[in-house]
C-alpha cells in the first residue's frame, strides 16, 4: 500500500516570473540566508554550479526543528521557470520520509506578476505515516518564504532583474 501524500499550492504574486526564479531557484544559496537570517544559518553548494545534479546544503540556526537538509536539482528549465528537486537528506524529516520531491513553477500572471505554482510528494518510510499537522507546516514554510522575497523583490525593483 502506497501511502504517498501529494499536494499543490500556489501562491500569486506582484513580481515577474523571471525575478521570482532567479531569486528563489537561482541564487537562493545567497538570498535566503539574507533575508531568512532567524531561521537560516546558510545555503552552500556542496556540489555541481546550480544545474541538474547540483547537490545544496542547507543549514538551519539552532533552535529550529531542523538542523540540516540536502536537496538535488533533478531538473531545471530557465525559459520556462521550472524547477523541480528532491530532498535527499534532513535530519528530523528523514527519519520518517523516504523520499520528498518538489516541482516549482513560476507562470505569468496579470501585468507583470506571477503565480508560483508548488507541487510536493512526500514518501513516508515503511510502517510510517504522514499527518495533516506536518503537511500544513511544510506548506505554511513554503509559502512564507516565498512572501518574504516578493517582499524583498517589491522593495527592490531593480534586484534580479
Amino acid at each position: 500500500m502506497d501511502f504517498s501524500r501529494k499536494i499543490s499550492q500556489s501562491f500569486v504574486t506582484q513580481v515577474t516570473p523571471a525575478r521570482m526564479f532567479k531569486a528563489l531557484i537561482l541564487d537562493s544559496q545567497n538570498i535566503c540566508p539574507k533575508l531568512m537570517f532567524s531561521s537560516i544559518k546558510s545555503i552552500e553548494l556542496i556540489e555541481g554550479d546550480g544545474g541538474v545534479g547540483t547537490i545544496k546544503l542547507i543549514n538551519f540556526f539552532e533552535g529550529s526543528s531542523l538542523k540540516y537538509m540536502k536537496q538535488r536539482i533533478d531538473m531545471i528549465d530557465k525559459e520556462k521557470f521550472i524547477c523541480k528537486y528532491s530532498v535527499i537528506e534532513g535530519d528530523v524529516v528523514m527519519d520518517r520520509l523516504e523520499l520528498i520531491t518538489y516541482e516549482v513553477k513560476f507562470e505569468g500572471y496579470g501585468h507583470g506578476g506571477c503565480v508560483c505554482k508548488i507541487s510536493s510528494e512526500f514518501k513516508p518510510k515503511e510502517g510510517t505515516q504522514i499527518t495533516e499537522v506536518d503537511i500544513e507546516l511544510g506548506k505554511d514554510r513554503a509559502i512564507g518564504m516565498y512572501e518574504v522575497v516578493e517582499a524583498y523583490l517589491l522593495a527592490h525593483p531593480h534586484a534580479y532583474t
